[in-house]
């Protein structure tokens, strides 16, 4: 009998398994098997090196460069953009905000643009020959507005993503404030408690582990920074460089400069940086939650 239902079990979970160990398993076992080998183009064929790529990753200088753009995007982007998102959540969750449900629609719609669209619409609006940003300059005869400058591109890339996913973020936030139980504001209400002192004692506390679990998605996604200065490099060449983002770096040299084992490489080493931040803000999270 046990077998039996062991067996139904397994019916089951079968088909999941299956899509899970070919979508997943799958592609990381063979780009941790690509990374170990290497094509030697004068030699002849691919031939095992075992971690030398690994060791060439952490000695390479365009890897680090990139690396550290996208902390430096980490550390300045996704603070901004949760603080906003927790912002526009505890306005719409209040009962003095009128047209709640209105701002709430609008604040999640630049997540439903597409990507691709979302960064081609803003570098219309970034190009300094074109666009608004070219508007600017001539109306008020300066060349002082330049999004696609070197100093400036880092944060026209943020505000987009800023711009895409801050509705996303309120969404994770207003759903966490709709579970509080009624009685908790009732009772702090014949406590005698204001806005203010309901916000910091009853709802940020709620929203911990909402916070922790928008955060980790931010920093993958932070991590995976490809679309928006994939798209850009088009409008500034000499600025966004081939090598301007992990991701971007890991693409070229795949699909580019055809070093498909490095390529991998530069991918899982990514993927371990990303998963222990990630760990380690899950971790400290959690453990602030009790």
């Amino acid at each position: 009998m046990a077998r039996r239902q062991e067996a139904k079990g397994w019916v089951f979970v079968g088909p999941f398994l299956a899509v899970f160990a070919l979508t997943f398993l799958a592609p990381i076992g063979y780009a941790v098997y690509l990374s170990l080998y290497r094509d030697q183009a004068f030699f002849g064929g691919t031939v095992f090196v075992g971690l030398d790529n690994y060791a060439e990753v952490l000695r390479d200088p365009k890897f680090w460069e990139s690396a550290g753009r996208v902390l430096v995007f980490l550390v300045v982007q996704v603070p901004v953009m949760l603080i906003l998102a927790l912002l526009a959540a505890l306005a719409i969750d209040s009962a003095r905000l009128r047209g709640a449900s209105f701002f709430r629609i609008v604040l999640f719609l630049p997540y439903a643009v597409p990507g691709v669209v979302a960064v081609l619409m803003w570098g219309f609006l970034y190009g300094d020959t074109f666009g608004l940003a070219a508007d600017l300059n001539d109306l008020f005869g300066t060349t002082v507005v330049q999004p696609l400058s070197g100093s400036w591109m880092l944060p026209s890339i943020a505000n987009i993503v800023t711009w895409e996913f801050v509705g996303y973020n309120m969404l994770i936030f207003y759903s966490a404030l709709r579970t509080v139980p009624g009685e908790l504001y009732e009772a702090a209400a014949i406590d005698g408690a204001g806005a203010i002192r309901t916000v910091r004692a009853i709802k940020l506390p709620a929203l911990r582990g909402a916070i922790v679990i928008a955060t980790i998605f931010s920093i993958i996604g932070s991590f995976q920074l490809f679309n928006e200065p994939n798209i850009l490099r088009t409008l500034a060449p000499n600025v966004i460089t081939t090598y301007y983002t992990p991701n971007m770096y890991a693409y070229n040299l795949s699909f580019a400069g055809q070093q498909f084992n490095y390529s991998a490489t530069v991918a899982i080493v990514m993927g371990v940086l990303t998963a222990i931040i990630a760990y380690v803000v899950q971790l400290r999270g959690s453990r602030e939650a009790l």
